[in-house]
């Protein structure tokens, strides 16, 4: 047994060699108010603002998303309503409502790094475009741009009680405007998940009888699909790997249309949407197996 280990065979560590008396003291001659000790102290609370900032985002960024997903729940619902403008309105609220949450995001990102905090927020800005985007596809037939998203995203400081709690002075450094900018990655990744509700509705649409809207969004999804080709793997990576469920959305809506143009005559309009629920199925089928 060499002599650096114990009776039992265990390496003693070097401050074992310390008397325990020596380690006390060594702690009380520690002088709380030396400059070292308040520079940690400063950082440890510097440090803590930050981490708090980061997790009031975080939950902001889950109600963002959560009402996203709501108001495209709702959209969907366009076209088997009556009357689709009461739709369109309600979304509108919706969405105002999202906005008001994207508010608070930039009244906490003022003075800060944005991209010191974009991964804390990036999944509700991605889930707003996606909603905002599908909107106004639904109005336009058209794809909404990122600097359209961002005029919508410039707040001002209105609301009295915004201002009633603050001194002249604070009112003074502090701007009455806010804006929040979706970086072009978000902008990116958000379009690339409203293939898949331009899919859905693909599906709906067939349910209901139009005939005419799958070719209509088998044209807008492949100009879409074209752009993302462009990017290819030199984009950021989760912008890639959305390629693939792109790629899924397009086939699913193509084969609908195949479907309609080949076999549409013969097939009962009530039944339309189960043969092509039964198509899409098969497509995931062989993509599994591939």
């Amino acid at each position: 047994m060499s002599g650096k280990e114990g009776s039992g065979g265990f390496r003693k560590r070097k401050h074992d060699n310390f008397p325990q008396g020596q380690k006390k003291e060594e702690k009380e001659n520690v002088n709380p108010s030396s400059p070292l000790m308040t520079s940690f102290k400063s950082f440890q609370l510097e440090l803590d603002t930050r981490h708090d900032k980061y997790e009031r985002l975080v939950k902001l960024s889950r109600d963002i998303t959560i009402e996203s997903k709501r108001t495209i729940f709702l959209l969907h619902r366009f076209t088997s309503a009556p009357n689709g403008e009461e739709i369109l309105n309600e979304s509108e609220v919706k969405l105002d409502a999202v906005r008001r949450k994207i508010k608070q995001v930039a009244q906490e990102l003022i003075g800060e790094d944005m991209y010191q905090f974009h991964r804390a927020i990036s999944p509700g800005l991605q889930e707003y475009v996606e909603a905002a985007s599908f909107q106004y596809f639904i109005k336009t037939r058209s794809l909404i741009s990122v600097e359209e998203i961002n005029k919508q995203l410039v707040f001002t400081a209105e609301d009295k009680e915004e201002t009633t709690n603050t001194t002249s002075s604070s009112q003074d450094k502090q701007p009455h405007t806010w804006s929040l900018k979706v970086t072009p990655v978000d902008y990116l990744l958000g379009v690339a998940d409203l293939t898949g509700e331009l899919m859905r509705l693909c599906i709906s649409s067939v349910g209901n009888g139009d005939i005419d809207t799958p070719f209509e969004l088998s044209q807008f999804l492949r100009q879409i699909y074209d752009g993302f080709t462009f990017i290819g793997n030199t984009g950021p990576y989760e912008v890639s790997k959305k390629l693939y469920t792109l790629k899924q959305s397009l086939a699913k809506v193509e084969n609908a249309c195949y479907t309609l143009k080949v076999r549409g005559s013969e097939i009962p309009k009530h039944m339309l949407a189960d043969v092509f629920s039964s198509k899409t199925e098969l497509i995931d089928q062989e993509e599994g197996l591939s």
